[in-house]
């Protein structure tokens, strides 16, 4: 179990070097110049010299990188250009929202997709399991933000049951930003959930037929009971890859659905600073979601350990399924 943690944590510490190198060299290579962005066409060169300087831009760029790397690891972010404040302060906020909004829309996900996906795979071939997997399709063919512009007609609009957009803030109770999320995380939750019950399905009907399903049902289990008792922690293995998967995107991907809704979320934060080429924003934000990527992944990784003993016995996971 040890030399299995040990390796994961390798692989998240390499991940997280390589985004790292890899943000900093695509900004390096944009055109513009952040000085110039900040004070203007207009500007005197040697002022212009004097903003390059004091921002580190006349150091090499490894140094640069270096610095950069360092400051993040002590937890200290660089100025944005656009508002003159620690990334840090303008981030914090927004997690605040982001955050809840991808765990809200997973809840839903999931809630929805597992039971959908075990009841197709038992009624594999019937009518419940083409009308589940024809409305699983519909659901990945649809995009979320036209689907958010429906809900928003729905409910908002005609019904007046939720509110069409923007966020009032915790501070004004729980069910009131839990309203605002509502659309917004069903909006991104349902394409999740239709490609999550395929999944699901998938695990399950390649769980049943395994030997050691046959020999419960040869002991008098229903199938139903074989499968709650006996399949359905191997089949959630790669369920719960989908999950991390999921989850990774959902917080990392809400830059439309943040902006459908006018949620102040990471993923406007982001949109925003790309509209006003703010790179020292995107270059932190795109890197804290490339960490929070690999640590979400690092946790679905021991998970497997949890749900697959063989592994934390150091054995293959290709060596076949247990009971």
């Amino acid at each position: 179990m040890a030399w299995f943690l040990v390796k994961r944590a390798l692989a998240l510490a390499l991940t997280l070097l390589a985004a790292s190198l890899l943000v900093f060299g695509v900004l390096e290579v944009l055109p513009g110049d952040p000085a110039l962005l900040i004070l203007g066409v207009n500007a005197r060169e040697d002022t212009l010299a004097a903003l390059r300087e004091s921002m580190g831009l006349d150091q090499p760029a490894l140094w640069r990188y270096l610095t950069w790397i360092g400051d993040l690891l002590r937890g200290r972010f660089a100025d944005s250009l656009t508002y003159d404040v620690p990334v840090s302060e303008l981030l914090l906020p927004r997690l605040a929202v982001s955050g809840p909004l991808a765990l809200l829309s997973l809840t839903l996900a999931v809630a929805l997709a597992l039971p959908l996906g075990v009841l197709a795979a038992a009624r594999r071939g019937r009518i419940t399991d083409t009308a589940i997997m024809g409305a699983s399709q519909i659901g990945i063919a649809v995009p979320n933000f036209w689907l958010g512009i429906l809900l928003v007609l729905l409910f908002a609009v005609s019904l007046r049951w939720l509110p069409a957009g923007g966020f009032p803030g915790w501070d004004a109770g729980l069910g009131a930003g839990l309203a605002a999320l509502l659309m917004p995380a069903v909006a991104l939750a349902l394409p999740q959930a239709a490609i999550l019950t395929r999944v699901t399905r998938s695990a399950v009907l390649e769980v049943l037929g395994e030997d050691y399903m046959r020999t419960a049902r040869a002991k008098g289990l229903s199938r139903g009971e074989a499968l709650w008792r006996h399949g359905l922690r191997n089949a959630m293995i790669p369920v719960v890859t989908i999950m991390g998967l999921q989850f990774s995107f959902l917080l990392a991907g809400t830059i439309i659905i943040e902006n459908v809704f006018n949620l102040p979320g990471v993923g406007r934060l982001v949109f925003q600073a790309i509209s006003q080429r703010d790179l020292v924003v995107v270059r932190d934000v795109v890197v804290l979601l490339a960490a929070t990527v690999g640590v979400v992944n690092f946790l679905v990784d021991l998970s497997y350990a949890l749900l697959d003993p063989r592994l934390r016995h150091g054995a293959g996971a290709g060596s076949g399924r247990h009971g």
